[in-house]
């Protein structure tokens, strides 16, 4: 009997899954590796050592132990050690990931290939932006999807720097450039994006630098993805980003599946499976938030987080705050530890005292049981991608401040193409925070948005759920032609 049980485990194929090490990349790659396993992949998930550390801190020692063919394993992500419990800085984190991973990587596959009771390698499965992982695999002759973590537009916008570049729109021929109206520039030759802004391009374009570091590693990163992968991978749905996704048949060579939202697409898993106990947040999640939530009564909290990067002055916070205050609105924030740049963020006491009867402060939460509790009628974002197809996954509108990358593209097509959005433009002002809230909880406009964001929510489930919907069947197309293809 043993022995057939090892047979059986031996002839899985197995995925190894490989997210960028910052918390908006691995939560969704770990839902993708719970399909994978829902499916039958034997699953190695590979996080760095320092956020191996930090899951460890925020969920308990044994936390990740236990699933039958479903592992984590780790490698060095080249940074100096530190004891923060911080997402690490993106800049020097791209660049040593780019430099310093591969020979680190080849070495797990190697170790990984080696275990007596697991099945060899069959394909990788890596954030789009750690294209080091495409040599390691391409040594093993396995296919390698790269699952690119943005938006469709947002993918579409990077695809492009090349061209922004070629075309002399970057880099700014000096600082003035970035207030002299000129990121008002409309690029009308990007596919499917109509009237975007040169404001509306991931950020790291608006730069005086020849040489600016995210530049480069963008054009790096998207530049492998359409010369080596075997397939790319977006977290979307056809319905809500059609027309980027439809052009990039004609303009890379990897095919391009929208798998989207994953979260909707994990309901095929049961109940009580263990992978539901599998979680990835770095920050201990306070529950009591949705205790909390249950006392509300329907669409009467604005729901408040700038997500796990963004980081603002302590003059932005106070404004943030006293905003939400005069608004008069009962809201939930998560404040972060490391939201403010350079010291703790702290809100004024005269403001926690105001608010006292009528918000909750926290410092991490379940942000999708969050955005799905139906006392949520608002979201104040950061318009991260996770968090923007959370929103339409509740169905609840948003106000957009975007922080940086693709955030800005995420912001722009929420509030001009879907209708769920509005943007906080500029420096966030009291008066203007409040008349927003206002605006979106009370206000015509708000209750349009929210109607608008009721039908995303409709369509996102007909896509990933049920054996017609899109990404459903994306997946499945997925894994079958690519992931599965016979070895090389």
């Amino acid at each position: 009997m043993g022995s057939n049980a090892l047979m059986v485990e031996t002839n899985k194929p197995h995925a190894v899954c490989i997210p960028y090490p910052a918390q908006g990349h691995i939560n969704p790659m770990l839902k993708l590796a719970k399909l994978l396993h829902h499916k039958g992949f034997h699953v190695t998930f590979v996080n760095s050592e320092y956020n191996h550390r930090r899951l460890l801190n925020s969920r308990g020692p044994n936390a990740l132990d236990g699933l039958p063919s479903f592992q984590f394993k780790t490698i060095p992500d080249g940074l100096p050690p530190t004891d923060t419990n911080a997402t690490q800085d993106i800049p020097s984190l791209c660049e040593s990931t780019r430099k310093y991973c591969l020979p680190h990587f080849r070495k797990l596959l190697e170790e990984v290939n080696s275990e007596e009771n697991s099945p060899p390698v069959s394909c990788v499965v890596s954030d789009g932006v750690m294209s080091f992982t495409l040599d390691a695999a391409e040594e093993l002759g396995v296919p390698e999807v790269l699952f690119w973590t943005t938006s469709a537009c947002g993918f579409m916008a990077y695809v492009h720097y090349k061209h922004l570049i070629e075309k002399g729109y970057t880099p700014l021929k000096d600082a003035s450039y970035l207030t002299n109206g000129y990121l008002d520039t409309v690029i009308d030759w990007i596919p499917g994006m109509k009237g975007i802004r040169l404001k509306d391009i991931p950020t790291f374009i608006r730069t005086t630098d020849t040489n600016a570091l995210m530049v480069d590693f963008v054009l790096h990163e998207t530049e492998r993805a359409a010369k080596k992968a075997s397939a790319i991978i977006l977290n979307t749905f056809d319905d809500l980003e059609h027309d980027v996704l439809e052009a990039f048949a004609a303009l890379l060579p990897p095919a391009v599946y929208s798998i989207g939202p994953l979260s909707l697409q994990l309901n095929q898993i049961p109940p009580g499976s263990e992978l539901q106990t599998l979680k990835s947040n770095l920050w201990k999640e306070e529950s009591e938030c949705l205790e909390w939530l249950d006392s509300k009564d329907p669409d009467s909290v604005v729901y408040v987080n700038f997500g796990s990067i963004t980081v603002m002055t302590e003059t932005q916070l106070i404004e943030f705050a006293w905003g939400l205050a005069n608004s008069k609105k009962t809201f939930l924030w998560v404040i972060r530890p490391d939201l403010v740049g350079g010291s703790s963020a702290v809100v004024p006491a005269e403001f926690v005292e105001e608010t006292r009867e009528r918000s909750m402060l926290a410092t991490w939460c379940p942000q999708e049981e969050v955005l799905r509790h139906p006392a949520v009628g608002g979201f104040l974002t950061h318009s991260g991608w996770n968090s923007t197809l959370e929103s339409i996954c509740g169905g609840v509108p948003m106000i957009c401040w975007p922080f940086f990358a693709e955030q800005q593209t995420n912001c722009r097509f929420c509030c001009k193409e879907w209708g769920i959005g509005m943007e906080i433009e500029g420096d966030p002002k009291r008066d203007y925070v409040e008349g927003l809230v206002r605006k979106l909880m009370e206000g015509e406009e708000g209750k349009e948005m929210k109607k608008k964001a009721l039908e995303w929510k409709r369509l996102a489930m007909e896509a990933a759920t049920g054996p017609k919907g899109s990404s459903f069947v994306n997946l499945d197309k997925m894994v079958n032609q690519v992931l599965l293809a016979p070895r090389k």
